[in-house]
């Protein structure tokens, strides 16, 4: 597989009319990687059933999907980091981003496309609905408040929108509103190894959370084996076992042994580590230290810890206090309940392909 796409991507030219030659729709889901990207896998039930493809970034969750579907790997984009500086290099990314989702959207011609964000798919996203693909915008989980710079720039592009609250629906009264915290929560969680597994996302470095979890631990008010996901040129402190990437598949075996995740504040992995019912305590990346573009972490943070799904922490001190608080609570096992939302894309989808003159 090249870094860019996967063998199993069709090899059709721009110039085929491809609805002559299938029976059903061809479905991209395009999502960055990490949580955006995670989003649309829980929607497989839908997508499943049709013809679909990835458009994603190379990330370890994203080389995952590109080993069981059809996946292009785009170069990351975020108007974001213009915030951070180095204009020039945001600009070159732009580029780049904006000449090969073009090359994919005219390759494959996707009739639907499926899209949770960010910058990095919304070029893909223009040029496959210029193209005359129908497009589907899932406001991603990150959001609660207020539509992403993604939402605003993407949603004249969408056909069908969908929103986390009805705060976000004042912005688009025509979207559907799916609630992301609509957990279904049981306290039948299997046998958990005294192990904290720290994750700080599929794209970044955390070097902060790194190091207060460090600090503790050299304190020694960490008594349990720690493992540490570092990210990709991330911090790597002395005496502690840490990865800068693992598989996605690996992650899923730390979650699946671990009694106490720390993570940032990312929904992926919260609601990763919640499935498998972790105690989890979230630090939140911060806008003000240039830690991310925004403070939708903190955001979501808040979201998860007033239904008492959470602790979180923002310094090494309320880290010592939220580990300790996390000890004392039982465990529980959440997930998203997807089934309304399934539901609706489902009958949207299929009454698209019946009108398409599509067989099922």
């Amino acid at each position: 597989m090249s870094s860019q796409s996967s063998r199993g991507s069709p090899a059709t030219g721009p110039g085929v009319k491809r609805s002559s030659q299938r029976a059903r729709l061809r479905i991209s889901l395009a999502g960055s990687g990490g949580g955006h990207v995670r989003q649309l896998l829980d929607l497989e039930r839908v997508w499943s059933n049709f013809e679909p493809f990835f458009v994603t970034e190379d990330t370890p969750l994203g080389r995952s999907i590109a080993e069981r579907y059809p996946a292009h790997f785009v170069p990351h984009f975020a108007l974001g980091r213009l915030r951070h500086g180095a204009p020039l290099r945001v600009l070159a990314a732009a580029v780049r981003n904006f000449f090969r989702t073009a090359v994919i959207a005219a390759r494959e011609r996707p009739d639907v496309v499926i899209t949770t964000g960010a910058g990095t798919v919304f070029f893909f996203v223009m040029w496959a609905r210029l193209f005359g693909a129908k497009v589907v915008l899932m406001e991603t989980f990150a959001r609660f408040e207020a539509p992403s710079l993604f939402g605003r720039l993407a949603a004249p592009l969408a056909v069908v929108k969908i929103v986390q609250s009805a705060k976000i629906q004042r912005s688009w009264p025509d979207a559907l509103v799916i609630d992301p915290l609509e957990l279904v929560a049981s306290a039948k969680t299997g046998a958990k190894a005294p192990i904290v597994f720290v994750t700080v996302g599929a794209t970044l470095p955390f070097d902060r959370l790194v190091s207060m979890v460090a600090d503790l631990e050299h304190r020694g008010q960490v008594p349990e084996r720690v493992v540490i996901q570092t990210g990709e040129g991330g911090i790597r402190p002395a005496g502690i076992e840490t990865h800068e990437c693992l598989s996605f598949e690996r992650i899923q075996r730390e979650l699946h042994r671990a009694d106490i995740v720390i993570c940032h504040a990312g929904t992926g992995s919260l609601i990763t580590a919640l499935r498998e019912g972790c105690r989890v305590v979230a630090v939140p990346r911060q806008a003000t230290l240039k830690e991310v573009y925004d403070d939708h972490q903190v955001e979501i943070a808040e979201s998860f810890a007033v239904r008492g799904l959470i602790e979180v922490a923002n310094n090494v001190e309320e880290l010592a206090a939220a580990l300790a608080k996390a000890r004392r609570k039982p465990r529980v096992a959440a997930t998203t309940n997807y089934a309304p939302l399934i539901e609706y894309l489902n009958s949207r989808l299929l009454g698209w392909q019946a009108g398409a003159g599509f067989s099922s």
